[in-house]
């Protein structure tokens, strides 16, 4: 759909800039995460708190990815890119003043943190709500393939941040730079999203294939359904959730549904009854919206997308927390990052040759196979121990596994819904963000402070007396360690007293059990995952095999462009 006398130059303009789009995107997200250890020293933050910081880079995405998908269409494509490129550059603007504003309050800092993700994940989500059905409309024949070369951008960006990371290290000084070092690591996030800024400027974009073919609006929306929109605005209440408890409050008290979920606690505890609650939020502009579509939705994609609340937890949650984990595992800071940049490596590479591997194991039989992959890599990564060379063994066994899920889940949907539009190929890809930014991160970091505090209160009951604090979560009240009475032990044990140094290096070693026993737990996720796509496979063979939906373009509509 790009007109013949300018077709390729603009294309390939068009898919290098939302390629880069998509690396800024990824730096940002490799050096927040690297930097994730540093703000908790910093800021006294709990492992809830990092994960809660972690999956607001990740859930406003979903925010953002969906709404722009709904207006990104009438308002255009490019109007889009200018707001995801405001909302960078703000983010990175607001976390470096995170110091001076905050002023050594540590709720305050904790609060601005989360500010400046939760402002970057939106940018983030515009991104992928315009790259997604420009480069689908571009290469509308190809679709998986191409989708799957955009996205190997992720794991390009994850790479260079992850190796910005390593060279930056955590030293207070790097050829000559004052400051804190961790500020000079974050800033170079403005690099690849100035280049995106000025590749972009004043390019004309495509028509959406929906569009193209002239399918309405409504039609659009009663693809997506009922089903679909309860599912995502069951999320987004969790998302407000979130916010308000960043705040100091929590959604049910703000809407004065306390009372029901202290009914409903004694029968199904304090997390599940917050859960029905928010289902029953979640329903009420659901009826609205099914009144007006009056259609359930496809059910095949409200299936895929409860699949991807697994899909996301495996790669974006395990991503998110890798870095963390594996820099206490392998005791070196640059460590965490190597590992990260390792498997980026490895899924940059293979995204490029995604095309023939799918036509000879269709796209769902390529996800069931990386299922099984990312499985196996998993339980190997928690088994790995401390050596290195099992850990990057086990590290490209993970790598190889999770490399074509999104690009591929992002395919299929094209390729099958193309009635949805740029609504349905984004609301995959947004409910992904939004499972595992409000409930997939977090609950990560919940699974290692409780094991923590398991292991503690068993291997050393004092020691757990004196470390631990109690905090009030999500998922219902948790013990935490406390930061700045750790870095009062190991100063202890710096100083030379045998018993500090004996208590400080036990922490350590329940710390790092506690961190590599979590990767065993995520690893249930893609064994389901494994299960869903064989089931999807036997569903498609019965109606006569795999066949992608193409739609036909009114006339005149292959050369059209929007500003």
């Amino acid at each position: 759909m790009v007109s013949a006398a300018n077709g390729s130059d603009r294309r390939f303009r068009l898919f290098l800039g939302c390629f880069l789009a998509l690396v800024a995107t990824s730096v940002g997200f490799a050096i927040r995460a690297d930097l994730l250890q540093v703000w908790g020293e910093l800021f006294n933050l709990s492992e809830e708190q990092k994960g809660t910081i972690q999956g607001a880079g990740l859930y406003p995405f979903a925010i953002s990815i969906i709404l722009f998908s709904l207006i990104v269409d009438r308002i255009g494509y490019g109007r889009s890119m200018v707001f995801a490129f405001l909302f960078h550059v703000g983010s990175v603007i607001l976390t470096l003043l995170t110091p001076w504003v905050a002023g050594g309050n540590d709720q305050w800092a904790y609060a601005m943190l989360y500010a400046g993700t939760f402002i970057f994940s939106l940018g983030n989500g515009i991104v992928e709500a315009v790259i997604n059905p420009v480069v689908a409309t571009i290469y509308e024949r190809n679709k998986t393939h191409w989708l799957n070369i955009l996205h190997a951008g992720w794991p390009g960006g994850l790479v260079l941040g992850s190796v910005l990371a390593v060279v930056f290290g955590n030293q207070e000084k790097f050829l000559g730079l004052p400051g804190h070092m961790w500020q000079w690591k974050l800033g170079v996030v403005l690099i690849p999203m100035l280049l995106y800024g000025l590749i972009l400027l004043g390019l004309r974009f495509p028509v959406q294939e929906r569009v193209a073919a002239g399918v309405s609006y409504l039609e659009m929306l009663r693809e997506f359904g009922a089903a679909s929109f309860f599912i995502v605005c069951f999320l987004l209440v969790w998302g407000i959730n979130q916010i308000l408890q960043v705040a100091g409050t929590t959604l049910e008290q703000a809407l004065g549904l306390q009372w029901l979920v202290d009914q409903w606690t004694p029968m199904m505890t304090e997390f599940w009854a917050r859960a029905a609650v928010f289902a029953l939020v979640a329903l009420v502009p659901t009826l609205f919206f099914a009144l007006g579509v009056r259609a359930f939705g496809r059910p095949m994609f409200v299936f895929l997308l409860l699949v991807m609340f697994l899909l996301a937890t495996t790669e974006l949650g395990t991503d998110s927390w890798i870095t963390d984990i594996m820099k206490s595992v392998l005791q070196s800071d640059r460590a965490g990052p190597l590992v990260l940049a390792y498997t980026s490596i490895i899924m940059f590479v293979l995204r490029f040759f995604a095309g023939p591997i799918v036509h000879r194991i269709s796209p769902l039989g390529l996800l069931a196979l990386s299922a099984a992959i990312a499985c196996a890599g998993l339980l190997w990564l928690s088994r790995a121990g401390d050596a290195l060379v099992m850990v990057f063994l086990a590290a490209t066994c993970y790598g190889v596994g999770k490399t074509f899920f999104w690009p591929t889940t992002l395919g299929v949907v094209s390729e099958q819904y193309p009635k949805g539009g740029a609504l349905m190929l984004n609301a995959i890809a947004g409910v992904g963000m939004l499972a595992v930014g409000v409930l997939g991160s977090p609950a990560i970091g919940v699974i290692q402070d409780r094991t923590l505090e398991a292991q503690l209160r068993q291997q050393a009951p004092k020691l757990h007396q004196s470390l631990m604090r109690e905090k009030d979560g999500m998922f219902g009240k948790y013990h935490a360690l406390d930061q700045q009475k750790l870095q009062q032990l190991a100063q202890q044990a710096q100083s030379g007293d045998a018993q500090a140094q004996q208590d400080f290096q036990l922490v350590q070693r329940i710390q790092i059990q506690a961190k590599q026993a979590t990767l065993a737990q995520i690893a249930i996720l893609p064994a389901v995952m494994f299960a869903c796509y064989l089931l999807l496979i036997f569903y498609f063979r019965a109606k006569g095999g795999y066949k992608p939906q193409v739609l036909t373009p009114t006339e005149g509509e292959a050369a059209a462009v929007e500003y």
